[in-house]
């Protein structure tokens, strides 16, 4: 459909403009709306331009509605308030106040309304967002046949924006080209403001490049539509354009080209557009400095915000407002509650924008009180439905945990949109009500609402706390389908999600063909392979990330410290560490916490009480994180010690500080402290017992021999024994001999855990030191029977940055001839030293003399053997096994590090074994 067929006048004059015009018209407008058009194209008689003067100084200065009708009473007592004049100046005035009804009342008062009250009219409406009262006013002033001017035509396309009315908003462009103002530099830059605000950049672009005397507003009308669409580097662009341009920036373009920075998180571009506006003068107008204070706090540099915040003589509630959302964002409520003490006192007062933020803040904080009051003030006020401040309440409530106040107040909304849902969804999932946020998801779809990557990320986090793949899988299709897999904020949560149901090849996947190149993608990743006790390849992951030019944060180097703790790579874990002293972590709480667990669970317990010393605020992370250090290396006293000291400062332990103890008190057989803590949990640190708790205690007694005692434990229990219980009795039972009971805990554990060999092998040992060789012949049968297989016992050692594996008997290495060279000469010198071989610990059924090799080819010996022969004498060996130390390596590894006087650590599945001078740290508790 060309535009031509419309009856346009033949000496409308073809300008630049023009052409580009007719060129968005023919992609735009429909034949029925051309036809409509024809039909009311007729051009209107020419009427008399009517004298406008100026309104008086009382009139510009007034603001509100009050002040409006004031002066309206007295020009009408005057008798001029018809008067052409003052009338239209009425109008402006009701518009000004946000009244259109008094203007419309005023307006149907005038007996013969011209094209300036008209337009005044239309301007009423189109300025306090009623689009559709303005667009029938145009068509009633054109059916009675008032011309429209060049002031009329901009309110009516920008009512065509508000109504979100594009058909119309073509329509008028259509007529702007009838009746020649296209060429009207302010119609045009209102055209290349509509086409913007419907998304339609390339033909605002058009438009703009038609317009011949391009003026400020033209560039900012661009400039603005390229920030609202987000299309944040062409405005970049565009700024730099209109600067080589010669157009000098006014406080409008400054604004919108800092909220350009702030949207493409581009710190410095914002820093340098700083300092241009200041040589300018701009650096105190109020609208520029509002938009600087709004970026650097949305960007995290409060110190800047509150700089430029400090130089504002007066701060209006947009500055306040600004500053308290960008402390919100970025996680310091605090400081952004003491901002709302600050605006108080200073005469401010909040408006719903301010709440909303305020009350995510007490979310973030968890004053639920501090809430609740300001809930009850907004009842009072009646802004209680208000969406801004109903989102803000569904926020808080659901963070705080308080699910029923958060679909209150979410219902209490007028409509429940996209933004309202969101926020109960992600406070659901931030709360950690996972099942909660996914029915809310399942919900929001069958309203029919779509999503964006807010809802995904927050649903995605919960699948991830659920470990639901199936759910993960779904989100990952609606994901593809909605075409959201190109936003790293989605990427990066299908990798976590993925990771922590341990479905790492489908992460790894994700991060390959959706690699967004961002640290976040590499930390998910990383901590995938970390969570799942795949360190090596975590490290892998990193040393990529490093060959891409990736700047590591403290949370990589978090999990990567926690990837050589699952490992025992004590070296690996240095050079992380440097890494962290390198980028200047070593006062973040995540990194230090990182340092104490990786140098604790690599057998380090003086490095790690180093690195422990050095966090400057030591939270109860930090301390549970030492106190169970201590309790892994055998150090009971030591931790119970430094468990009071927490005390002593003020900190509340919780049930992971409580488990570190009562694990403190196992490994030292400290029975009667143990009891002491267990009994006041609840009564003295308001911390409910678990099943680790009850596991721990029952684990303790049934060491120390007192079986009836840890059953009555049992039996006292709130819920059912879980495996771990059941475990430490049958453990138990086997070093004491109670065939019975240990018989007993292994029937609960076939049920419980049926694909676990581990059962097996401790009910055939039991039964093995009784002597009853045909109920262990009968475990073994079972074993076959149900076709479990004994996980195979393996030993690792870190050397020179690579991990070595051992399994019995292994043969597979470089230096096999070596390794078992020093094996026999080691069994020589601890014969000779009274070591002897315990073959009953061996169940294979061989002769005694074949269960002696195979006992010196355990894989904890060839580990040990093996770094022996790779380091220099006196260098301490540390060596991880994934199952318990046996008896006989136990005992041999006594003789070997006074042979070679060098300490041997061991850490198995129970704890750290310090093997020096012939003795060991577990004082053979274990």
């Amino acid at each position: 459909m060309k535009l031509c067929r419309l009856p346009l006048p033949t000496s409308l004059p073809f300008k630049p403009f023009h052409t580009a015009a007719v060129s968005i018209l023919e992609d735009h407008l429909t034949p029925a709306s051309a036809a409509n058009l024809s039909s009311h194209l007729s051009p209107p008689p020419e009427s008399p331009a009517s004298s406008v003067s100026n309104l008086t100084t009382l009139i510009s200065a007034t603001q509100s509605v009050g002040g409006a009708a004031q002066i309206h009473a007295h020009l009408a007592k005057c008798g001029l308030s018809f008067g052409p004049p003052f009338r239209h100046h009425l109008l402006t005035l009701y518009s000004r106040c946000r009244s259109p009804e008094s203007a419309r009342k005023l307006f149907d008062e005038f007996p013969d309304p011209d094209h300036i009250s008209w337009s005044a009219l239309i301007s009423a409406y189109s300025n306090n967002g009623l689009g559709r009262e303005a667009l029938l006013s145009f068509r009633k002033m054109r059916c009675l046949g008032v011309r429209s001017n060049e002031f009329t035509l901009p309110s009516v396309l920008k009512a065509c924006s508000v109504s979100s009315d594009f058909i119309a908003g073509t329509l008028v462009h259509a007529f702007v080209i009838v009746t020649g103002f296209e060429s009207d530099v302010f119609v045009a830059n209102t055209l290349v403001v509509m086409y913007a605000n419907f998304g339609l950049l390339l033909d605002s672009k058009r438009l703009f490049d038609g317009i011949t005397d391009r003026n400020s507003v033209s560039w900012n009308g661009l400039l603005a539509g390229c920030v609202r669409n987000e299309r944040f580097e062409e405005a970049v662009s565009l700024f730099q354009e209109m600067v080589m341009d010669g157009m000098r920036p006014n406080e409008f373009g400054f604004s919108c080209i800092l909220n350009a920075c702030t949207g493409s998180q581009d710190l410095s571009c914002g820093r340098a557009v700083h300092g241009y506006l200041t040589r300018l003068g701009y650096h105190s107008d109020p609208f520029t400095t509002n938009a600087l204070v709004d970026m650097y706090a949305k960007l995290g540099n409060a110190k800047a915000a509150a700089m430029v915040f400090g130089k504002i003589a007066r701060p209006d509630i947009v500055s306040w407002n600004c500053f308290i959302a960008g402390c919100v964002l970025h996680g310091h409520d605090s400081r952004a509650l003491a901002l709302l003490v600050e605006m108080k006192a200073s005469g401010m007062v909040p408006n719903v924008f301010t709440l909303s933020s305020v009350l995510k803040a007490c979310a973030g904080t968890g004053m639920l009180d501090l809430g609740m009051q300001i809930h009850g003030n907004l009842i009072k006020a009646g802004s209680d439905s208000d969406s801004f401040v109903g989102v803000g309440l569904v926020d808080m409530y659901a963070k705080c945990n308080c699910l029923d106040d958060a679909m209150k107040a979410f219902y209490l909304i007028p409509e429940q949109d996209l933004i309202s849902w969101n926020a109960l969804i992600s406070g659901c999932s931030h709360s950690g009500s996972d099942d909660e946020a996914l029915a809310c998801f399942s919900e929001m779809r069958r309203e029919g609402l779509n999503f964006n990557r807010t809802t995904l990320s927050a649903v995605l986090k919960s699948t991830a706390s659920l470990q639901a793949i199936t759910v993960t899988k779904q989100v990952h299709g609606l994901a593809t389908r909605a075409g959201f897999l190109s936003d790293p904020h989605v990427v990066n949560g299908l990798v976590d999600a993925y990771g922590k149901c341990s479905c790492l090849e489908e992460a790894g996947r994700v991060f390959e063909e959706c690699q967004s190149g961002d640290v976040v993608a590499f930390t998910s990743l990383i901590t995938a392979h970390s969570q799942s006790g795949q360190g090596e390849e975590a490290i892998k992951v990193f040393c990529e990330m490093l060959n891409q030019d990736l700047k590591p944060d403290s949370f990589v180097c978090s999990s990567l410290l926690n990837a050589c703790a699952s490992l025992s790579a004590y070296e690996q874990g240095k050079q992380i560490h440097v890494h962290v002293l390198k980028m200047g972590f070593m006062y973040d709480v995540f990194a230090g916490n990182a340092l104490v667990n990786m140098y604790a669970k690599c057998g380090s317990v003086e490095d790690a009480t180093l690195a422990f010393s050095e966090i400057p605020e030591r939270g109860i992370v930090s301390w549970s994180a030492m106190i169970g250090g201590l309790a892994q290396h055998g150090h009971g006293k030591k931790a119970l010690d430094l468990f009071s000291k927490m005390l002593d400062e003020g900190l509340s332990p919780n049930h992971i500080t409580l488990t570190s103890v009562l694990c403190a008190c196992n490994h030292a057989g400290l029975i009667d402290e143990a009891k002491q803590y267990f009994d006041l949990m609840e009564e003295m640190y308001g911390v409910q017992r678990t099943q680790e708790h009850y596991a721990c205690m029952i684990d303790l007694l049934g060491r120390a021999g007192r079986l009836n005692e840890a059953m009555e434990l049992v039996h006292r229990m709130p819920f059912e024994a879980n495996a771990s219980v059941w475990g430490a009795l049958l453990g138990a039972s086997r070093v004491h001999g109670n065939i019975e009971l240990g018989k007993q805990a292994a029937e609960m554990l076939f049920a419980l855990e049926p694909e676990k060999s581990g059962t097996h092998v401790l009910l055939a040992n039991m039964y093995a030191s009784a002597s009853m060789w045909d109920n262990v012949a009968k475990v073994r049968r079972l074993m076959k029977d149900s076709r479990v297989k004994k996980e195979p016992a393996m030993s690792w050692v870190e050397m020179k940055d690579k991990i070595y594996t051992f399994i019995v008997g292994d043969r597979s290495h470089d230096r096999t001839a070596e390794i078992y060279a020093k094996l026999e000469e080691l069994g020589d010198l601890m014969r000779k030293a009274g070591y002897v071989p315990m073959v009953e610990t061996d169940l294979h059924d061989v002769e005694p003399g074949e269960k002696e090799v195979l006992l010196s080819h355990h894989s904890e010996k060839l580990a040990v053997a093996f770094a022996l022969i790779s380091t220099p004498a006196g260098v301490p060996i540390r060596v991880k096994k994934n199952l318990r130390v046996c008896r006989d390596c136990h005992t041999a590894f006594k003789f070997i590090c006074k042979i070679v006087s060098t300490e041997i650590v061991l850490r198995d599945i129970n704890r750290f074994h310090h093997f020096k001078d012939g003795a060991c740290s577990c004082g053979d508790y274990w």
